[in-house]
C-alpha cells in the first residue's frame, strides 16, 4: 500500500539531482529547492526518491544540498498555509476575522514565511483543521499534495513524453517501492487538469495547502506557470489576496539560509 506521508517526506527532503540546463547550467532554483535543505531523507530510498523529486519537480533547476532538518513534509506544507492564512486572516476587516471551526484567529502582525521546528510546527498547527486530524486523514492529504506539486511541475510542458521517458528510466533503474513507482507513473502520465486537483480540497485549509504546495514545485518564472497558479486559485475557491500570500510566504521561507 502506497504511505504517501513517507513519499511527501522523502519528496520534499531527499538531497536533490542535478540536471543542468540545455545549456550546461543550472536553471534558476525553486522554492522547493531552497527549503528541500530544510528537511532530510535518510538511506538510500530516500535519496533515490529525492533525486526522482528534482527530475520531477526542477528538471531545469539545480541541486539544493543542506543538513537534515526533522520537520516533515506534511507539517511543512501545513505550517506555510497556516502561516499565509493568519497573515490574510489578520488582514479582513473585523467582520470576515472568525475562523472557520478549529482555527485559530490571528493577531496583527508576526512573522510569516519561516520554515518552523517540529515543536513550533505542532504548536501552529495545534487544534487547527491544518492538521490532519487522523493517519488516514494524513495519507489522503499528502497524496493531494504529492498529486499537486506534480501537477504544477506539468504546467509549463517541459515534461514532455521524452522526459517522461528519462523518468521512468531513473525510476526501472532503482529498487523503488511498486505502490511508489505506480503512483509516480500514473501521476505524470495524467492529463493535466486543474479541475481534478482542485476537487481533492475539502476544505478551505486543505485548499490552502494544496496551493502552497503547487506553489512549492514551481518558480513561477513562465507565463504558462503563472496561469497555471491563477487558475487553480479560482478552482480552489481561494480569495486573490489570500493565494499571493500563499506564493510570498513559500517565497520568504525559501529565503532562509
Amino acid at each position: 500500500m502506497l504511505d504517501a506521508k513517507r513519499l511527501l517526506d522523502q519528496f520534499l527532503g531527499g538531497p536533490a539531482a542535478h540536471r543542468a540546463g540545455s545549456e550546461g547550467r543550472p536553471g534558476p532554483a525553486s522554492p522547493l529547492d531552497q527549503i528541500g535543505r530544510a528537511l532530510g531523507g535518510q538511506g538510500s530510498q530516500a535519496a533515490v526518491l529525492g533525486g526522482l523529486a528534482s527530475l520531477v519537480l526542477g528538471a531545469r533547476r539545480g541541486p539544493r544540498a543542506g543538513p537534515a532538518g526533522r520537520l516533515g513534509g506534511l507539517a511543512l506544507v501545513g505550517s506555510l498555509a497556516y502561516q499565509a492564512y493568519r497573515q490574510w486572516q489578520a488582514s479582513q476587516p473585523a467582520a470576515e476575522t472568525r475562523p472557520p471551526g478549529g482555527t485559530r484567529a490571528a493577531p496583527p502582525g508576526g512573522r510569516g514565511g519561516f520554515i518552523p521546528s517540529p515543536e513550533e510546527a505542532g504548536a501552529m498547527l495545534r487544534g487547527t483543521r491544518f492538521q490532519p486530524a487522523s493517519p488516514a486523514d494524513e495519507q489522503d492529504l499528502s497524496r493531494a499534495l504529492l498529486t499537486a506539486m506534480i501537477a504544477a511541475a506539468k504546467a509549463d510542458g517541459h515534461i514532455d513524453a521524452q522526459e517522461q521517458a528519462r523518468i521512468f528510466g531513473e525510476m526501472d533503474r532503482h529498487a523503488l517501492d511498486q505502490d511508489d513507482k505506480a503512483f509516480l507513473m500514473d501521476a505524470l502520465r495524467a492529463p493535466l487538469d486543474v479541475e481534478a486537483v482542485a476537487r481533492l480540497a475539502r476544505g478551505r485549509e486543505e485548499a490552502s495547502a494544496i496551493y502552497a504546495a503547487s506553489a512549492l514545485a514551481v518558480s513561477v518564472d513562465t507565463p504558462a506557470e503563472r496561469a497555471y497558479l491563477d487558475r487553480l486559485a479560482g478552482r480552489l475557491g481561494l480569495d486573490p489576496g489570500l493565494a499571493r500570500r500563499i506564493e510570498d510566504t513559500v517565497a520568504a521561507a525559501s529565503s532562509q539560509r
